[in-house]
């Protein structure tokens, strides 16, 4: 049985799109029909619950009962995946917790697999959150996320600079997420469901959703470029899952849905009706009697049927 492993989302600043990291990453593990559970830190509403709902509890991490809540259950919940959307302002204190309850000891001796996507802002404080954040994750898993979602320009400080805080930690690696358009950005929000959910144009309860077919495509798009960077640095070896899904990769039908050559509209394309086999026709033609001597002719092998073609990524069904 694989370890359980366990993934924190989270920066000191405010504002940089931990939730938006955290949602793809739902939606990755989904995909791949691994088993996961989080936990939204925004106490007591919550932002990650309202679009996943079903898998997310609110707790606040720096309460001991919830903490317990957290931590205890490891093992016991059934999930390979914990993850946990830490709020803005938090990041610092919650490794300290997970320092004085022993938690990164068990890192450290290899009892689980930790893991903490630090997601980076645009100023120079980000910085100092690396070197902050470094001394707690010597036996973690670092991933370094420059989160262009929101925007079109983002680090504003020299690459030399950066690289110095980026190399103070060997075992770092780095994510980029790209931008996503603003009104693709807007509609999924409003829609208050997962990306994949409003790729597939579905409501939270089931239902046909409506949405545009162009914002879907957008999303998809984005969505696929995420998913290919956690593919990149092949994020489930790094944690130790245990998978049967190849590359991640999304259609306008949704997670798991394959991605279809176009195919014409139903209202565009009437229906056409079978023709009716007439059963009043009988083979007139005689048969042949077999003979005694006969053997029974061999039935020729059906060739298996050839898989169907599927559309690359980018094509738009």
């Amino acid at each position: 049985m694989a370890k359980p492993a366990v993934i924190l989302v989270g920066a000191d600043k405010g504002g940089v799109g931990k939730t938006t990291v955290s949602r793809t990453l739902l939606d990755y593990f989904a995909y791949r029909k691994i088993p996961v559970r989080a936990f939204d830190t925004e106490w007591p509403k919550g932002t990650l619950k309202r679009f996943h709902p079903d898998i997310t509890d609110v707790v606040d991490v720096t309460a001991v009962p919830d903490q317990m809540k957290i931590f205890d259950t490891i093992e016991s919940s059934g999930a390979q995946v914990t993850l946990i959307d830490v709020r803005a302002g938090l990041m610092s204190p919650t490794l300290r917790a997970l320092r004085d309850i022993g938690f990164l000891d068990m890192a450290k001796w290899n009892q689980m697999t930790f893991a903490v996507f630090h997601i980076l802002g645009p100023s120079i404080a980000s910085l100092d959150e690396i070197a902050e954040t470094a001394k707690f994750l010597v036996d973690a898993r670092y991933l370094l996320v420059k989160n262009f979602i929101n925007n079109t320009s983002f680090f504003d400080w020299d690459q030399t600079v950066y690289n110095s805080y980026f190399n103070k930690i060997p075992h770092a690696v780095e994510i980029t997420v790209p931008k996503l358009s603003e009104m693709a950005c807007e509609q999924v929000e409003i829609s208050s469901v997962p990306f994949a959910t409003f790729i597939a144009n579905r409501k939270a309860s089931g239902e046909l959703a409506g949405n545009s077919f162009v914002l879907r495509g957008y999303v998809r798009h984005w969505l696929n470029s995420v998913w290919a960077e956690y593919d990149r640095v092949r994020l489930t070896d790094m944690l130790g899952l245990k998978d049967a899904a190849g590359p991640a990769a999304i259609s306008h039908a949704g997670v798991g849905a394959p991605a279809v050559p176009p195919v014409a509209s139903p209202r565009d394309t009437p229906a056409r009706a079978a023709p009716a086999q007439d059963s009043s026709r009988k083979d007139t033609a005689p048969k042949e009697p077999a003979s005694k001597d006969s053997a029974p002719k061999e039935t020729a092998a059906k060739e298996p049927a050839k898989p169907r073609q599927t559309a690359k990524v980018g094509e738009l069904p």
